[in-house]
């Protein structure tokens, strides 16, 4: 089907029943685009996954001492596994980034179809990868002795808290590529948010840390994510930390939301 067919509604706005085809043919451009280029995708797995084997490897035995002699693997694989969505940022905005400067959204700006389906499609589309790559991550964890103590409630509450975490920094992303004036620059601008999940709780518990490097693990959005994640599979407390967690999620998925739609009408409106 051409992208002319897609996107060719009647005279005036397209209707909600328009805009929800727009955003899947766009759903659907991303999962083409993943298999053509493989690479970025393969990012999202192993990188994550590399990550996990080193910690596990080469820290597990000093930090499982530290941690009173519990399984290194158990600890670390919670804040591991939500390594992916914050990839994701960075693979996003790419993606939002070559598509503003590739010249497509002139095209697309000729059709009458739903301008918000690109962004939208490119997020739900990215969704689907990253929550690929978590299920990867738990085999993999699984694989090296991960032994959660969740039942199937409890494993739904922590799929879900992930796919929301996933959805929000997909839209964080969105934005970091609207404001990217080339996709280089994307790629570059959202790597802090890469490194938030091993400077919280995922790695090692925040009470070991120095007083400054503390206060700043536990009061970043990963942290009350980890700590929720890992409550639920592992049965450790988790307090305030739900509604924290979801707190951030709904937070920073509207700012994404809002900033890349801006952008979007300024850049293609």
């Amino acid at each position: 089907m051409s992208t002319a067919t897609v996107f060719t509604h009647p005279a005036g706005s397209p209707s909600p029943f328009h805009a929800l085809a727009d955003t899947a043919t766009m759903f659907r451009r991303n999962m083409v685009h993943a298999r053509r280029y493989p690479g970025l995708s393969a990012m999202l797995i192993i990188m994550p996954v590399t990550l996990l084997l080193m910690f596990d490897f080469f820290f597990g035995g000093a930090f499982g001492k530290a941690l009173g002699g519990e399984k290194y693997i158990n600890y670390v694989a919670p804040g591991m596994i939500l390594m992916v969505p914050a990839l994701l940022v960075t693979s996003v905005s790419m993606m939002v980034a070559t598509d503003m400067t590739k010249g497509i959204i002139n095209r697309f700006r000729t059709m009458s179809f739903s301008h918000s389906a690109i962004l939208t499609g490119e997020v739900l589309g990215t969704m689907l990868q990253g929550l690929l790559g978590v299920a990867l991550m738990v085999a993999v964890s699984l694989a090296l002795g991960f032994r959660p103590h969740a039942n199937a409630l409890e494993w739904l509450a922590a799929i879900g808290l992930i796919a929301l975490a996933i959805f929000a920094l997909n839209w964080l992303g969105a934005g970091f590529g609207m404001a990217a004036s080339s996709p280089e620059n994307a790629s570059n601008t959202p790597m802090p948010v890469m490194y938030l999940p091993m400077l919280g709780s995922g790695l090692i518990p925040t009470s070991t840390m120095p007083v400054g490097v503390r206060q700043f693990a536990e009061y970043q959005p990963f942290t009350p994510l980890t700590e929720t994640v890992r409550g639920l599979l592992m049965g450790t407390p988790i307090g305030d930390n739900g509604i924290l967690a979801i707190g951030w999620c709904v937070v920073i998925g509207l700012i994404g939301y809002v900033w890349a739609k801006v952008q979007f009408r300024r850049k293609a409106g």
